[in-house]
């Protein structure tokens, strides 16, 4: 009886961890894609969730009791959610259109590599508190070593009404690219060029008197198209979630080695990050995206159908790998298909609603992982 009272305690306890990170998380992406837009920049945001996350991380193996704990780790869930989205942006943003797919796939070589090296340093440090220590240097080594060396993202600077702050930085990146920007280049936003027009005032007139751009997630559901663009990505972000962290947690099924199982699954991604990025301007954005979707759905159907006894765990966790290449694929050219979508000054905003969907489709990964057997994979085909 006393064994049942415990585990219904431990259930108790994982369902608010559950809650805190599905708040927490996707308050965090929400509210950081918005500071991103406004006052705070890309730049700047990205450093704060940093710091957050260098300090209430490490302090979380301090905690001295459950409580303690859950505050520490939601404090730490709401600056998580808006890492990965902030340096995306600043990464990409500075990047014309024709090389933006190619770069954008290639930021995520180092998640990856992050999966890789999280299981050999869970290997190393078995107790949790050492886990969570180790964990949060490498926030503090991005805010020492990376950070003071990066500049604000040009179009940050555009949509601000910041004019020469941006023309400064292009001549920097121009003068360390070995090239020499043209005396008279004026920089104006996609968007403010198309509307130009012959009749009205020069591209110049219009540059001298710009004022700083604002926008909102009100902005993107007034318009027809981008409300549906919006929606849309939601939903797909939503069920590829639910795959792609599936799959990772699923591991725990496999009955194989765990360490050697994620370890596995983080080097599988990085193949799918080249070949889409090499297919990624031959067949577009939208058909690279269902065929990286099918060839995972098809390998997680094989998953559910093999046994799991025997030599078949090794098949089932081929089929496992094979599925978390397919949607890995996916999942990270999502997010260059919605920066390409959403105009600069709701772009991050609108990216911040498609990584909240991300993060309730993570929640939902776990529940689906613990009936166990072959209908998470059945669920994830």
């Amino acid at each position: 009886m006393e064994c049942v009272e415990e585990i219904c305690n431990f259930m108790q306890k994982v369902e608010i961890l559950l809650m805190l990170n599905i708040v927490t998380v996707r308050a965090g992406a929400g509210t950081f894609g918005h500071l991103s837009d406004s006052f705070l920049g890309r730049k700047g945001s990205l450093t704060v969730v940093c710091i957050l996350n260098a300090i209430f991380g490490s302090l979380t193996a301090l905690s001295p009791d459950y409580w303690t704990y859950c505050l520490l780790r939601f404090i730490t869930g709401f600056s998580t959610g808006g890492v990965g989205l902030c340096a995306f942006v600043l990464a990409t943003e500075p990047i014309g259109p024709k090389k933006r797919g190619a770069a954008g796939m290639s930021t995520f070589y180092f998640f990856s590599c992050g999966i890789a090296l999280l299981s050999g340093i869970a290997y190393v440090f078995r107790s949790w508190r050492e886990l969570y220590i180790a964990s949060s240097i490498p926030s503090m080594l991005f805010l020492l070593g990376v950070l003071p060396f990066i500049s604000e993202s040009p179009r940050w600077y555009l949509v601000r009404g910041k004019i020469d702050e941006a023309m400064k930085l292009m001549r920097a990146i121009a003068k360390a690219n070995k090239k020499h920007l043209p005396d008279g280049v004026i920089l104006a936003l996609d968007e403010e060029v198309n509307e130009n027009s012959n009749d009205g005032p020069s591209c110049k007139d219009q540059m001298d008197t710009k004022d700083a751009i604002t926008g909102s997630l009100i902005d993107v559901v007034k318009s027809p198209v981008t409300r549906i663009r919006l929606f849309l990505a939601v939903a797909i972000n939503f069920l590829c979630s639910v795959v792609y962290y599936g799959i990772s947690l699923n591991v725990v099924n496999l009955q194989t080695n765990l360490y050697l199982s994620v370890f596995l699954n983080g080097v599988a991604e990085m193949p799918a990050f080249t070949i889409t990025a090499l297919l990624l301007d031959k067949f577009g954005r939208k058909p690279l995206a269902i065929g990286t979707q099918w060839f995972s759905g098809i390998f997680c159907l094989m998953g559910s159908l093999v046994m799991i006894h025997g030599e078949w765990k090794v098949a089932r966790m081929v089929c496992g790998i094979l599925g978390i290449f397919g949607m890995a694929g996916t999942y990270n050219l999502l997010f260059i298909y919605m920066a390409e979508l959403f105009p600069t000054v709701v772009r991050n905003a609108a990216l911040g609603c498609g990584a909240q969907a991300a993060q309730m489709g993570a929640i939902l990964a776990p529940l689906v992982v613990v009936l166990g057997g072959g209908f998470p994979f059945a669920v994830f085909a």
